[in-house]
């Protein structure tokens, strides 16, 4: 009797699975699909599922071909089951073919946030040690392309490449939540005056501010160019790159860091959201993020954030005076009768680069603005 329960009990988990699977899909979901050029992972996962993120859960490499979790245009995704459970495959049109991975498609647009990916990092201590940029040729205010200019704080060897960056923004949370609420802080710095106005050139438009004792994040900072160390020396002389932006002085030095990214994960739900992971920064000039704008969030490596995991963003939920229950105005505003209203669903976000406490993210769908201080949690919405 016992052997028969549990038979009829996996049968029925296994049914529901299926079930749950099915319903994963959308309803105008195609049965195959000819990959084109300019597509990519996530455009591809939303033609097939309701909630790309899954895409893990319903993709079957095929073992024969090279590559196997590559996929390239051309290739035709189809639409199988296998013991009724949908799966997605690829077949290579001529899998003879030998294929570049750079031709691979990519989870999303490289444009969209190659500047975050080539030009900036987050360091983890204050780089107020770092090498300076002391003066241009001609007591110039800025330098451009061919250029010398003058630097110090290094033991400069003739031949040596360094970039130059330029401090950007400095990340922090305060360890003490206000009514719950996390209070977050971004400003900009520079090497010779600490914390500045702003400042051009700076990737976001609008960040939290911040205060004494807050915990820093990470010192965010630029790369404007590359120069060459002609004559050692203190000062050092360096000639600038051909390419690049200007230089000023108060720009660091840092060693030339040739960019390593990928571009190639997969889109997935995280294991776990940190507590109380925030949008700290946005690009837009109307400090709000919609789809396709990259966003600084409070949370990185140290917190188990990974590339390619996706996050549901909201609008936390204000308290407010329940005045029809309470009709006294001094009761409606005590803290303990307001009432929270609930947080408002905005979209979604994956995360594409990650330092130890902070991630950059791009936003993926969005059905209202984001904005700094919205919160990061699963993504059990639809899009």
């Amino acid at each position: 009797m016992l052997k028969k329960l549990l038979s009829v009990f996996a049968v029925a988990v296994l049914t529901f699975a299926t079930c749950v699977a099915a319903q994963q899909l959308r309803d105008d979901h195609p049965d195959t699909y000819v990959v084109q050029k300019g597509d990519t992972l996530w455009d591809i996962a939303g033609r097939f599922l309701k909630q790309p993120w899954l895409w893990p859960e319903i993709w079957q490499a095929n073992p024969q071909i090279e590559n196997p979790h590559l996929i390239y245009p051309g290739d035709v995704i189809s639409l199988a089951y296998l013991d009724g459970r949908p799966v997605l495959g690829v077949n290579r049109r001529d899998p003879q073919i030998r294929r570049e991975a750079d031709d691979a498609i990519r989870t999303i647009p490289l444009h969209e946030v190659e500047s975050f990916l080539k030009r900036m990092r987050v360091l983890d201590e204050e780089p107020k040690d770092l090498p300076y940029v002391l003066a241009i040729e001609e007591n110039r205010l800025r330098g451009a392309s061919g250029q010398v200019i003058y630097a110090r704080g290094a033991e400069f060897e003739p031949g040596q490449r360094w970039a130059i960056v330029r401090p950007t923004v400095r990340y922090a949370v305060h360890p003490h939540p206000i009514n719950g609420k996390p209070r977050l802080k971004s400003d900009e710095w520079n090497a010779r005056d600490g914390l500045t106005p702003r400042t051009a050139g700076i990737e976001w438009a609008y960040y939290a501010a911040s205060d004494n004792g807050f915990e820093v994040l990470g010192w965010e900072v630029a790369d404007v160019t590359t120069a060459e160390v002609t004559v050692a020396g203190d000062p050092a002389t360096l000639l600038l790159a051909p390419e690049g932006k200007e230089v000023r002085a108060g720009d660091l030095l840092m060693p030339v860091q040739e960019p390593a990214f990928d571009l190639y994960f997969t889109p997935r739900a995280p294991e776990r959201v940190p507590d109380n992971m925030r949008v700290l920064a946005v690009t837009d000039y109307y400090r709000i993020a919609g789809p396709r704008n990259v966003v600084a969030l409070s949370a990185g490596a140290r917190d188990g954030i990974e590339n390619g995991q996706v996050f549901a963003l909201y609008d936390e939920g204000d308290s407010v005076a329940d005045r029809i229950a309470n009709r006294n105005e001094l009761s409606a505003n005590l803290p303990s009768r307001k009432v929270k209203l609930p947080d408002e669903f905005i979209g979604h976000v994956m995360i594409f680069r990650t330092f130890d406490k902070v991630s950059y993210g791009l936003v993926m769908d969005a059905i209202r603005p984001a904005g700094v201080n919205n919160m990061a949690k699963a993504p059990d919405r639809l899009p």
